[in-house]
């Protein structure tokens, strides 16, 4: 069945709640699809990066892949033939990828290495529709003032970091720890607004 893309909901393949509330604050009308297991633990959505992969690259292939997964997810349930959204992001820090912390000590060496530093923030988003998919990706850079021991172990202490890449939120309390940003403020959270409308515009969308 073809799929009306100017009037069509979306499926947003994520668990992110921060996904769900960019889309609505740019009034998307969606439905969720959520993967039965964590991308960590499902074969199909391996984050595992590949040797001498590039940060783009990266981002882009992960976030391919959760939008193809959730076309077959949406197939396999029958639902209704709506265009897929997914997307990755990843922090890239003197050329190493640092992705969600594994426990809080994780978390801890990870606000460490960012503390009194600049990173980058990419993030890709991917669309799926009728056979086509199309991606975009935003690269921001962040500058944390100099954090220590005792704000990093706080920050840990209230929950915050846990399953966020690079182990803050900006729209939380991290943003106190952030001195500069050049780039996108949504994309840091995780769905860059200007590239994903821009996306959708080239489905057909209507915003």
């Amino acid at each position: 069945m073809p799929v009306d893309l100017q009037h069509a909901r979306l499926h947003l393949a994520s668990r992110s709640p921060r996904r769900r509330e960019l889309l609505t604050q740019i009034g998307v009308a969606f439905d969720s699809i959520v993967f039965r297991n964590s991308p960590r633990e499902d074969p199909e959505l391996d984050e595992t990066p590949l040797p001498d992969e590039d940060p783009v690259g990266y981002v882009q292939r992960i976030a391919r892949n959760k939008a193809e997964h959730g076309c077959r997810i949406a197939g396999w349930r029958k639902l209704l033939p709506q265009p897929v959204l997914a997307a990755d992001t990843i922090l890239e820090v003197g050329g190493r990828l640092v992705g969600k912390p594994l426990d809080t000590g994780d978390a801890e060496r990870i606000l460490q290495t960012l503390s009194g530093n600049t990173h980058r923030v990419l993030t890709a988003v991917a669309v799926a529709a009728a056979g086509r998919l199309e991606l975009a990706v935003s690269i921001s850079e962040v500058r944390f003032r100099p954090l220590d021991a005792h704000e990093i172990t706080r920050y840990v202490a209230s929950g915050e970091p846990m399953d966020k890449a690079g182990a803050y939120a900006i729209q939380g309390r991290a943003g106190m720890f952030v001195a500069h940003l050049a780039g996108s403020y949504s994309g840091v959270m995780g769905l860059p607004l200007c590239e994903t409308a821009q996306l959708l515009k080239r489905f057909g969308y209507r915003l």
